[in-house]
């Protein structure tokens, strides 16, 4: 169990009264302090010289990872030490592993596919984390991936990993709850290894997406395939980016203006902030569309429209200030710049600060770019 201050505290001089209370020696004002600190793990407990050895057991259990690392060349496996990623986050991302047995007749074309396999989502590029080779050797296999991990099935099955088979769902998830929670909670060191789930072959794709989707959430630190299907690798990486994200951290794109289908002086332009989804829903809506544009992102700190506007990180001043920055009035002869349809009460304001420029309100979802700028340039050219 993870010890808090209070509990920790409950064992000092200080809260049961002897000598040496609040002593100081340990480089605290008192005892609370250095309870405090050594809950945040800030301290070591070997600072308390008065410290009694009960304590001590328990502060040397508690300072042990409670999941083990496994590491494969670059690949980390487990590591993980909270049950929600709300209490500090997650650390090592569910790995995502597919079985090539080179006995198959297709064996050679598999390869090729999980090669090729690549998705590009919020500034990550994501292939196949690692791929185990069954009835062969990795090193006499020709044409392998450098961004790939590969391993011997039977080096793989040497690895301290808890396996699971996904015979039954239902068992397969509480056992994956009971493992991680006596892993963080009880801090039983029978649980501690890493968990990796294998996967059948299956003929219905949704519902083995609906189950590893389960078993990514809660709590697989391996998902093992058998079969290779683009769709359902692509569907569960998203799945995973979300659930691995630092919540602390918004995730935010570089503040520039981006160019899309070789826009020249003359072509539309937009305006949002650097929130990396609103980023890239609107760049793949502009991309799309095969015309010439240009997309000014303001720096706010990885806020929404809405969230940065009402936070002050969107304002006509920081929008002048960009557009200086970038000395876009000498970039383009264009003089309209499209906002979010959730700033349109910003329109006069942001006119009074950039009057070079006349200030139109876009649209309110991503997804109806494509029919606005197709009424705008029928309006306007």
């Amino acid at each position: 169990m993870n010890l808090s201050g209070l509990q920790i505290f409950k064992y000092l001089p200080a809260a049961k009264k002897t000598e040496h209370t609040n002593c100081k020696e340990c480089g605290c004002p008192t005892c609370m302090a250095f309870a405090i600190k050594l809950a945040q793990k800030q301290v070591n407990y070997e600072r308390c010289k008065y410290m009694p050895k009960e304590l001590k057991e328990l502060c040397a259990r508690n300072m042990k990872p409670p999941q083990k690392t496994i590491t494969i060349d670059n690949l980390k496996i487990g590591g993980e030490n909270v049950l929600y990623r709300h209490q500090k986050t997650f650390v090592n991302k569910t790995v995502m592993a597919v079985i090539l047995d080179c006995s198959d007749t297709d064996f050679q074309d598999k390869l090729v596919r999980i090669k090729n396999f690549e998705i590009n989502r919020v500034n990550e590029k994501m292939k196949v984390d690692l791929v185990i080779i069954r009835n062969g050797e990795k090193h006499k296999i020709k044409n392998l991936c450098d961004e790939i991990i590969y391993i011997d099935e039977d080096n793989f099955n040497k690895l301290s990993l808890i396996k699971l088979e996904n015979d039954n769902f239902q068992k397969t998830a509480e056992k994956l709850i009971e493992i991680r929670t006596k892993a963080i909670i009880d801090r039983d060191e029978k649980y501690s290894d890493p968990v990796c789930v294998h996967f059948k072959p299956k003929t219905d794709k949704y519902e083995l997406c609906a189950q590893a989707g389960y078993y990514l959430c809660k709590y697989a630190n391996m998902l093992i395939f058998e079969d290779f299907d683009e769709s359902l690798f692509a569907t569960l990486m998203t799945l995973r980016q979300n659930i691995f994200t630092d919540p602390e951290k918004p995730l935010q794109v570089e503040s520039k203006i981006y160019e899309f289908n070789n826009p020249d002086e003359n072509s539309i332009v937009f305006m949002t902030t650097n929130f990396a989804l609103t980023f890239f829903a609107v760049a793949n809506e502009l991309e799309n569309l095969n015309v010439p544009s240009y997309l000014i992102v303001t720096p706010a700190e990885g806020m929404s429209v809405l969230t940065a506007w009402s936070a002050e990180k969107f304002t006509a001043q920081m929008v002048a200030k960009t557009l200086d920055k970038f000395d876009f009035i000498n970039k383009v002869k264009t003089r309209k710049i499209i906002i979010p349809g959730l700033l349109a009460h910003m329109k006069d304001e942001l006119e009074e600060f950039v009057p070079d420029f006349e200030i139109i309100v876009g649209t309110i979802e991503a997804y109806s770019i494509g029919e606005f700028v197709k009424n705008f340039k029928a309006q306007n050219y």
